[in-house]
């Protein structure tokens, strides 16, 4: 069977026993910010688990794109060296939220293993955990394994936990013997099963969530029990398929072959093959994780996308392969997963179009940091060391961008060890707290804080028609003057997909909030608010929104809606969004493209946006399933999640998008659209920030008045004006250089005078004094000039320049031959002195301090100084 039917045949088990299939989450969890990336099938289904998501099925069937590299769950130093380690992988998975149980857990996992698949039976090991008897009487009764192949692990191996508190319970994994040599690998299961040892491999992890463990460590039982399993796919691929590696599957063989042709080395099991398995593995992380919104950058997510394809491209090197070549690699990878994550195809020019700017980038600096290795290496070993310095490791990674991890397995193969201590101290004295990226922090309320005064539905959304509510106070969080509430029905909009969330009142005879922010945690809308009159009650309330505030809000939001739409027409089809921001004063938009916006383009964009807010076309929402909506064309966005059931909004044929925000009825309500800037956020990553509307009135009405005081200030029509100032421009800058002429002349027709007071120390001609210039440029001409007239000798010349004290020393080429005298050396000294320091080239150099009632005293004594330095 080839691996899409592994998948397909998977899903359609659990699918044909009542399980939905749900589309795998994205590897970059915008939603969860305790996550890098997505590394379990679980992540999706936290809430749930923790019960603060609701969902309408009990059971659910997925394939979930994992990527592992960081924290607890880091593959990354195993990648290559074995056949079955990756840093992103399929996880095959089947949940029970509160219904089934392990009876049916272990039934059907024995059932597809041994009768869809055709495992044989004597093959597979199960394991259970030390006190699970329930799990272990199954095992034996609902199966036919043989009982001395059901084995009981402890904590480490067979009980799951999601962290140090939360739900956890015993778990149940599925091996399977892989055969080989008993002398080697011994012949008894127990010594092998839940080891590294590759005769046995886990395929299948079925998961009992039972119980609770509370901050003191105790456990108690959950009311409802669930089951979460995870079995890898690139596993379960290599064994049905017949072969000793995962790397020999059809879900790398032609990567692996793509590699080799690239190349012209050919690919070989065993250690010979590990720079091709690295590349092909590393070369699928990158694809899925740049195709669902990640990007390479120097912190948190984006460091770790930095550390791979470094790494990717310096197994390169080993193949020879010195030009960018990973970027090659993605339509292979698109080409065996496309059909599962039809995302791939849509976006493979921009991935290949990030990838290849990184690796050219880095190309730049990698060879030169590979001859900086190699010389680190001989250093080391000539003087008898064995570990290269923290400092070296440092020098690597700051000056070069080498990864610590990278220059780690570089050294270990030439026999040495990094000073991992020394370079994470350095790490640490150069890091900040706004670079701590890495440090998440779990966002909303603990479930204990909240006072439950409603246990029913409560959250219901109904601010697309109501502005205005009756309604109830279902939960608090009381805090001093603030109070975070959770109503039955709000018109309050929660922060989402960019759109920041209402502010607004509730209030009832005997008090009055403020709403200051309105955010979303699981299914609860979290209305922050502060009590600024009466007493603090329960009482049902009114809850109303700051309605010209939504408005100015919604302006903007359908302004980017539009906005996007102009950038694909104009720029092109590869345009994503890679982010947004949507407030009552402007919108923030980001997009994929890799070079600034001409001004002609801009001018293109917002002449489009401004054509279809006059057209004053009405949008058009609707409520549809996920498919059928992208079927009809409506944009999906990094960041979002999105259900079986989804809201699209459409402005007539020009813009067609998934979207839950609030929106207004026609486009003409934009009023007015205007871009403010276009810069570059990050490789690849463009922003426009504009506004709409009354600010964009303001902000033109500005412009007109400042246009019109210079238009009586230069006595000009408007049309004059660029011409105007460009003249005065022109005949400014023509002045300053008649000045600085004027003024050189001046200087040095004195230094005829000045050269008369040099003196002889040695067989060289010393010259130094103060002069008057207007600024450094003319101190340094003028010391050129200094060294013509003098011929051959020696000149330092010193002036305040804008209060600072400046010095300028010149070396005649003879004298630099025969005296070793270099105005380089000379000038760091005379600055040292003035308060500050310098530098240049042996011929001229400058320098410059604070203390410029110092100056004299430096100059005057330059005669000593080159008297010393003579002998």
């Amino acid at each position: 069977m080839t691996s899409q039917e592994i998948r397909k045949q998977f899903i359609q088990f659990f699918e044909e026993r009542n399980h939905k299939f749900v589309r795998s989450a994205g590897v970059v969890p915008f939603d969860d910010p305790t996550l890098l990336f997505t590394n379990a099938g679980m992540n999706q289904f936290k809430g749930i688990f923790l019960e603060t998501e609701k969902v309408d099925y009990l059971r659910a069937v997925n394939s979930q794109k994992c990527i592992r590299v960081s924290g607890k769950h880091n593959d990354l130093e195993e990648v290559g060296r074995d056949t079955y380690h990756h840093t992103f992988f399929e996880m095959l998975g089947n949940w029970s939220f509160g219904d089934y149980y392990k009876e049916d857990a272990i039934k059907w996992a024995w059932e597809l293993f041994t009768d869809v698949w055709k495992i044989p039976k004597e093959k597979i090991y199960a394991t259970v955990y030390k006190d699970d008897d329930e799990a272990y009487d199954l095992w034996i009764s609902v199966t036919d394994i043989a009982k001395d192949h059901v084995l009981r692990f402890g904590n480490k191996d067979n009980f799951w936990e999601m962290g140090e508190t939360g739900p956890c319970g015993p778990c149940s994994e599925l091996h399977i013997d892989m055969g080989g040599d008993p002398a080697i690998h011994g012949s008894d299961p127990k010594l092998g099963v839940n080891t590294d040892n590759p005769r046995f491999m886990e395929l299948w992890n079925l998961v009992f969530i039972q119980n609770y463990r509370d901050q003191t460590g105790k456990l108690s039982d959950l009311p409802n029990k669930h089951v979460d399993t995870g079995a890898g796919l690139e596993r379960i691929v290599a064994y049905l398929q017949g072969k000793d590696s995962n790397y020999e599957s059809d879900l790398f063989t032609p990567i692996l072959e793509e590699i080799a042709s690239l190349s012209a080395v050919d690919y070989e099991p065993g250690d010979g093959g590990m720079a091709h398995r690295v590349i092909a593995d590393h070369a699928r992380m990158l694809t899925f994780s740049i195709s669902d919104g990640a990007l390479p950058a120097n912190e948190g997510r984006g460091y770790v996308l930095r550390r791979i394809l470094r790494r990717a491209a310096r197994f390169g090197r080993n193949l020879g392969l010195k030009d960018a070549f990973i970027y090659k690699l993605v339509p292979t990878v698109v080409a065996i997963m496309g059909d599962a994550y039809p995302e791939l195809r849509e976006r493979v020019d921009y991935i290949q179009k990030v990838i290849r700017s990184e690796e050219d980038s880095f190309g730049q600096t990698l060879d030169r940091g590979l001859q900086i290795f190699s010389t680190l290496v001989e250093e080391t070993k000539s003087s008898g060391k064995h570990t290269i310095s923290g400092a070296d490791v440092f020098k690597l990674y700051d000056t070069y961008g080498f990864p610590v991890d990278l220059t780690n397995l570089m050294a270990e193969e030439v026999g040495l060890a990094v000073d991992i201590e020394g370079f994470e101290s350095l790490m640490a004295k150069q890091r900040t707290k706004a670079r701590k990226s890495n440090q998440f922090k779990h966002g909303g309320k603990q479930d204990d804080e909240w006072e439950i005064l409603d246990a029913g539905e409560h959250s219901t959304f109904l601010g697309y028609t109501h502005q205005r509510l009756d309604t109830g106070i279902c939960q608090i969080i009381r805090l001093e003057n603030t109070f975070f509430l959770v109503l039955k029905q709000t018109p309050f909009y929660a922060e989402s997909g960019g759109q920041v969330g209402d502010t607004g009142r509730i209030y009832n005879a005997r008090m009055e909030l403020q709403v200051v922010d309105t955010q979303r945690s699981g299914n609860a809308i979290i209305h922050e608010t502060k009590l600024i009159s009466g007493d603090f009650n329960t009482d049902p309330v009114i809850a109303e929104i700051d309605v010209e505030r939504r408005n100015r809000i919604i302006r903007n939001h359908s302004a980017t809606h539009l906005l996007n739409a102009a950038l694909r027409k104009v720029l092109g089809e590869h345009v994503k969004q890679a982010g947004s921001l949507v407030n009552e004063d402007h919108l923030r938009f980001d997009f994929n493209h890799f070079e600034k916006m001409s001004p002609e383009e801009l001018k293109t964009v917002e002449e489009m946006v401004n054509a279809e807010i006059r057209k004053n076309t009405g949008a058009n929402i609707r409520e549809m399933g996920f498919d059928e909506a992208r079927a009809e064309g409506a944009l999906a966005f990094f960041g979002e999640k999105y259900g079986d059931e989804v809201r699209t909004v459409k402005f007539g044929e020009y813009s067609h998008e998934l979207c839950g925000g609030v929106h207004v009825k026609a486009s003409g309500d934009i009023g007015f659209f205007r871009i403010e800037s276009e810069s570059a956020i990050a490789a690849g990553v463009r922003r426009i920030e504009a506004v709409t509307g009354v600010a964009a009135e303001n902000i033109t009405r500005q412009e007109r008045h400042v246009l019109s005081e210079l238009r009586q200030l230069l006595n000009s029509e408007l049309n004059e004006i660029n011409t105007k100032v460009q003249h005065l421009l022109k005949e400014k800058k023509n002045l300053e250089k008649e000045l600085k002429l004027l003024t050189f002349d001046q200087a040095a027709n004195v230094l005829s005078d000045i050269i008369e007071k040099a003196q002889t120390i040695g067989s060289v001609r010393v010259l130094s004094d103060i002069v008057d210039v207007p600024d450094t440029e003319a101190l340094k001409d003028l010391g050129t000039e200094l060294i013509r007239q003098m011929g051959s000798g020696l000149g330092v010349l010193g002036a305040v320049i804008d209060d600072a004290p400046y010095v300028v020393c010149v070396v005649s080429d003879d004298v630099i031959a025969q005296h070793k005298l270099k105005a380089g050396d000379i000038v760091r000294e005379l600055g040292k002195q003035l308060g500050g320091g310098g530098g240049g080239k042996p011929q001229m150099a400058t320098a410059g301090g604070k203390n410029k009632s110092a100056l004299p005293g430096v100059i005057s004594g330059v005669y000593e100084m080159i008297g010393r330095l003579l002998g």
